[in-house]
């Protein structure tokens, strides 16, 4: 008889992620992210609310160490950032820190809707 295992799950808001079983779930729904913009999403989400350097991210993700002038982790993070809005429009998940690195922690979006007007 096998032990039972406690699948890790981080949960951000209506967002899910299953590392063991490489799924991220908005609102209940499979995202389609790359083998790169999951990882650096689960990393992220490990880390909840603390800033996580672009070196560090690289290490975590990349498994090598960051050269001067890769830009390789925002392009991802841009990636990764466009498609959870797209996703789960309501919400921010992802934040940067100027000359830190980025913050993983949800966040409802203070977007500001502007209601058509009715003619």
């Amino acid at each position: 008889m096998e032990a039972a295992h406690d699948a890790e799950v981080l949960r951000a808001g209506p967002l899910e992620v299953r590392p063991d079983e490489s799924l991220a779930l908005a609102g209940g729904r499979p995202l389609t992210l790359s083998v790169r913009e999951y990882s650096l999403l689960v990393e992220l989400a490990r880390r909840p609310g603390r800033i996580v350097s672009r070196d560090n991210l690289y290490e975590l993700v990349w498994r090598d160490l960051l050269r001067p002038g890769d830009r390789s982790v925002d392009v991802y993070i841009h990636k990764l950032r466009s498609k959870l809005e797209m996703a789960l429009p309501d919400w921010r998940f992802i934040h940067t820190h100027v000359g830190f690195g980025y913050r993983f922690s949800s966040e409802p979006s203070h977007a500001f809707h502007i209601p058509a007007t009715a003619r």
